[in-house]
C-alpha cells in the first residue's frame, strides 16, 4: 500500500478516538495546523494532546471539543498571552493538565524511544512542576550514594504528526530549521504521520542523506499539504503570520467567538486549498520567503 495519502485519509486512519497525539514538536515552527484542523472536521473525541509550547493549535482542538487531557509545557498564543478555550477548559470544565516543562517533554518522549519506562534527571528539582504529578517519581541513584533524583516517565504517544519541507512517497523526509523535540517524538510514537510542503522523488532525499532527520520506515503516512503549518513559519517556504495571531486572539475570547471563527476557518473549508484560497492570494505571496539564504553545497563524492 501506498504510504501517500490525503489529509482526510491520513487523519481517519491513524487518528481514532480517544489517541494520545503529540503535535507542535518543532516548538513555534512547522507546526501542523493542516492536520489538526482535519483532525476538527472529522469530529475526533477524548484525545490526549501532547507537546511542549503548543501555541494555538491545541487551543483550537480543545475548542472544537476534541480533548480530553493535555500533557504539556506551556499552552496559549505564544505572541499575545492567554488561549483562551485552554483556560475555559481548565477553569470552567475541569479539563485534566499534566504540567511538563520542556526538557521533561523532551525526556519523556526519549524514554519512550528508547524503550525504558522513565529517563532519570536532576531537572525540576525544587520545583512545583512535579506536585500532584505522575509524570514524576523521587529515586536515588544507586552509584552516588543518597543523591535525589526524578524519574521522568516515558511518553509513548499513539500517534506523532509532524509538519516538514519535503518528503518522498515513502517518507523519508528533509527538514531543516528547529527540530524541538521533534525526533523524540517521531521515534517514541506507535505511528506517525509526516506532512510535507512538496513530495519529491527519492532521488532528490538521497542527494543529502545527512538531512534526512526521518526515515521512512518509522512512517505510517504522507501527505502533502503546501501551506500546512500556516500561521507558523516553514523556513524556505514562508514566514510567520503575526497578524493571524492576534485576530485569533481578538476573535475566540467568548465559546460563540469561537464556535463562528471554527466555522469559518475549519468547518466550512474543504481542505487546504479552500483555507488558503480564504486567507487571499495577496496575503499568502506577502508571507513567501524575501532573502534567501542558501547553505553551502555539500560533496558526498569520494
Amino acid at each position: 500500500m501506498s504510504k501517500l495519502l490525503t489529509m482526510r485519509q491520513a487523519i481517519a486512519d491513524l487518528v481514532p478516538d480517544g489517541a494520545s497525539v503529540a503535535l507542535g514538536l518543532q516548538m513555534e515552527q512547522m507546526i501542523p495546523f493542516a492536520a489538526g484542523h482535519e483532525i476538527v472536521r472529522q469530529k475526533k473525541k477524548s484525545l490526549t494532546l501532547i507537546g511542549p509550547i503548543s501555541d494555538i493549535l491545541f487551543d483550537q482542538l480543545i475548542g472544537a471539543g476534541c480533548v480530553d487531557k493535555v500533557i504539556a509545557a506551556w499552552v496559549g498564543n505564544v505572541m499575545m498571552g492567554s488561549a483562551y478555550n485552554f483556560r475555559r477548559a481548565v477553569e470552567q470544565d475541569g479539563m485534566k493538565v499534566f504540567n511538563m516543562t520542556n526538557f521533561t517533554v523532551a525526556l519523556a518522549l526519549q524514554a519512550g524511544a528508547m524503550g525504558v519506562p522513565f529517563f532519570p534527571t536532576r531537572t525540576a528539582l525544587g520545583s512545583d512542576t512535579t506536585k500532584g504529578n505522575h509524570f514524576y517519581y523521587q529515586i536515588f541513584s544507586p552509584f552516588e550514594g543518597k543523591e535525589s533524583l526524578w524519574a521522568v516517565r516515558a511518553l509513548t504517544p499513539d500517534v506523532t504528526i509532524v509538519h516538514v519541507q519535503r518528503a518522498d512517497r515513502e517518507g523519508n523526509a528533509h527538514c531543516w530549521g528547529n527540530f524541538g523535540v521533534m525526533i523524540e517524538g517521531i521515534r517514541a510514537a506507535q505511528r506517525v504521520i509526516v506532512v510535507a510542503e512538496e513530495i519529491v522523488e527519492p532521488e532528490v532525499i538521497a542527494s543529502d542523506p545527512n538531512r534526512t532527520v526521518i526515515p521512512g520506515f518509522l512512517v505510517n503516512a504522507v501527505v502533502e499539504c503546501p501551506h500546512g503549518a500556516h500561521p507558523s513559519p516553514v523556513q524556505g517556504y514562508y514566514k510567520r503570520d503575526d497578524a493571524f495571531f492576534r485576530q485569533y486572539h481578538e476573535q475566540t475570547k467568548t465559546k460563540p467567538d469561537t464556535e463562528a471563527w471554527l466555522t469559518r476557518w475549519v468547518y466550512d473549508l474543504a481542505d487546504r486549498q479552500a483555507y488558503m484560497n480564504q486567507l487571499g492570494a495577496c496575503r499568502v505571496d506577502g508571507l513567501g520567503v524575501k532573502q534567501h539564504a542558501y547553505a553551502a553545497q555539500a560533496d558526498f563524492g569520494y
